[in-house]
């Protein structure tokens, strides 16, 4: 064979070290974990029957298969954890959570003490102690810009342990409360709305959060909505006030917080017609509305029961000086403020709820978690137990509401909200029998988001 030319013979040379690097690069690249989860009864989230000794098959972040003992062997190279005796299905969304907040009592107090420790401390522990009650995402609705993105984004790079956020960072509104700057921001007229709404969006939040819009112009409210739904982003709105549902109906926001109306006894017959001729009109999707509705019933038995107010789970990652602070701010449950008026609005929020039901509208699990005695470890199971043993709810719709639809709401469900193959393995299991018994869901034995067991 005639030689090589030198430029070739270098050339051909230099290929060889370089051919072997990339095949020692594959070669060290880590194989995907895989882990297969065996035996349990799975509620899968699209709201069929239960699997009863069901097979889920997890490469990686995702799930690979779903099937049963029977039809899915599982093949060599997997991680078999028995789920045997247990309930099985996706993990829970909170459409309503705040973890700014640790359950102090006194706003003023708290705003003004721990804005430097949000990011740092606080938020991250709000977090943890969501992830290992089951939460795999939540939504965040109201906190400091910076500081929102900065823990979803130390989150979703596995820094720190979390659900998956999606965050609103500052409220908009007529005009922040003295001492709220940061995390709610004033809107004056039409362009100022757009104007803030397009910072936020270039900040990278995933919804907009909408507070007293009654107290705004018209215009500034469809500012608002317009120049959200231009990019693309839910605009969620508050409805406590009769005026902010119908601003917020008339505007096209996406879904409203809270069930609202104080004492009232019923939502008006316009603003009733006004969500039945929403819900009416498929081609627009679902009409979704969080309720936000355990405190109401749960008070009365918290102040005269306060023994979660010692649970160690809402401590979780909390510095012990903060911690001492909340308790001291909860000495005497009884006597906040807030919370006076509770007692009598859980006379007329069932009949609220039922009004929202027969309406139409889309109910979320959100929980309001982290303000006054309402903790991110014990929230949202607390709401799902009020919706099935006080409010008649059955079990499966609940669920649902807690996995399925909040998925669907964010346009995130090609990815989560049901155990499905191809779908973020984010995975809880529970012993016993949660469609019987749904309180089993304050102790949830197996928490796995994107494929890695955290609990």
């Amino acid at each position: 064979m005639p030689s090589l030319p030198c430029f070739l013979r270098r050339l051909a040379a230099s290929l060889i070290p370089l051919s072997a690097l990339v095949l020692a690069a594959s070669a060290a690249e880590p194989a995907a974990k895989k882990t297969a989860l065996v035996g349990g009864r799975l509620i899968d989230g699209w709201g069929g029957a239960p699997v009863n000794q069901s097979v889920i098959l997890i490469e990686g972040e995702r799930i690979k298969a779903v099937g049963t003992v029977e039809t899915l062997p599982v093949p060599a190279g997997y991680e078999v954890v028995s789920t045997a005796g247990m309930s099985v299905l996706p993990g829970l969304w909170d459409s309503h959570v705040h973890t700014m907040l640790l359950g102090h009592s006194d706003y003023t107090h708290w705003d003004k003490t721990y804005p430097k420790r949000l990011a740092s401390e606080i938020m991250p522990a709000a977090a943890h102690q969501l992830l290992l009650a089951g939460v795999t995402s939540a939504r965040d609705l109201g906190a400091p810009l910076e500081a929102s993105i900065s823990v979803r984004d130390r989150i979703a790079r596995g820094e720190i342990p979390g659900p998956t956020l999606y965050v609103s960072g500052p409220f908009l509104q007529h005009e922040p409360y003295p001492g709220t700057e940061d995390f709610r921001w004033g809107v004056k007229g039409a362009a100022d709305a757009r104007a803030k709404v397009r910072r936020l969006a270039e900040a990278g939040v995933n919804l907009i959060k909408l507070i007293d819009q009654d107290q705004m112009t018209e215009e500034e409210v469809n500012a608002v909505v317009e120049e959200a739904h231009q990019r693309k982003l839910p605009v969620i709105a508050h409805s406590h006030r009769p005026d902010e549902i119908r601003r917020g109906l008339r505007a096209g926001v996406d879904c409203f917080e809270h069930t609202g109306l104080a004492t009232a006894p019923e939502y008006p017959a316009d603003i009733l017609a006004q969500l039945q001729e929403r819900t009416a009109k498929m081609a627009l999707g679902p009409m979704f509305w969080c309720p936000t509705i355990e405190g109401f019933f749960n008070y009365d038995y918290n102040v005269t029961n306060p023994m979660h107010i010692e649970d160690p789970g809402w401590q979780v990652g909390v510095p012990a000086d903060i911690v001492a602070d909340i308790k001291r701010s909860l000495a005497h449950p009884g006597w906040l403020a807030y919370y006076q008026i509770t007692p009598l609005r859980a006379r007329t929020s069932a009949a609220k709820f039922a009004q929202l039901q027969r309406a139409g509208v889309v109910l979320l699990i959100g929980t309001d978690s982290g303000i006054p005695m309402k903790f991110h470890n014990q929230s949202t199971w607390r709401e799902l137990d009020i919706w099935v043993n006080k409010l008649g709810v059955d079990s499966m719709t609940a669920i649902r509401a807690a996995t399925y639809w909040p998925a669907v709401a964010m346009k995130v469900d090609k990815d989560v909200g049901t155990v499905s193959a191809g779908k973020f393995a984010d995975i809880i299991a529970v012993k016993g029998d949660v469609l019987r018994y749904i309180d089993l869901l304050q102790r949830v034995d197996v928490v796995v988001k994107h494929g890695q067991r955290v609990k």
